[in-house]
């Protein structure tokens, strides 16, 4: 309705920290999983039944690939879908017993992945000039 270039340049820097922010905290639970790569290929989760060694590949990739992409700004909601399934699987599948305080982050960096994805999805609108 009424736009103005402070509104504009507001909007960009809000988006960029959500997602600087949001690659971040992902990119922190990657890193480590990386470089215990070799500790943790025959005990990590296997929810879906594929091993527990493409179990943790395939959270690598989202967790530190996909969390690099979205910090870059490069294909970020291609880049969401992974870290939304890895945090969703996390939160409602491997901490499922765990009490609400222990896996409080989770839901957190959850929710936090799930607003960037809507936020994306929104800049559609907002640039075709809906």
């Amino acid at each position: 309705m009424f736009r103005t270039k402070l509104h504009e340049n507001a909007a960009g820097f809000a988006l960029l920290l959500l997602r600087c922010l949001s690659g971040g905290m992902m990119m922190t639970h990657g890193w480590p999983k990386l470089l215990k790569w070799a500790d943790k290929k025959s005990s990590f989760a296997d929810p879906f039944g594929m091993g527990p060694e493409i179990s943790l590949a395939l959270t690598i990739f989202a967790e530190l690939g996909c969390a690099a992409l979205l910090v870059l700004g490069l294909g970020t909601r291609l880049a969401l879908i992974p870290l939304i399934i890895v945090m969703g699987v996390a939160f409602f599948k491997i901490h499922a017993a765990d009490p609400l305080g222990d896996k409080e982050l989770a839901l957190f960096i959850w929710s936090f992945i799930r607003l960037s994805f809507s936020v994306e999805l929104a800049s559609i609108h907002w640039t075709n000039g809906g």
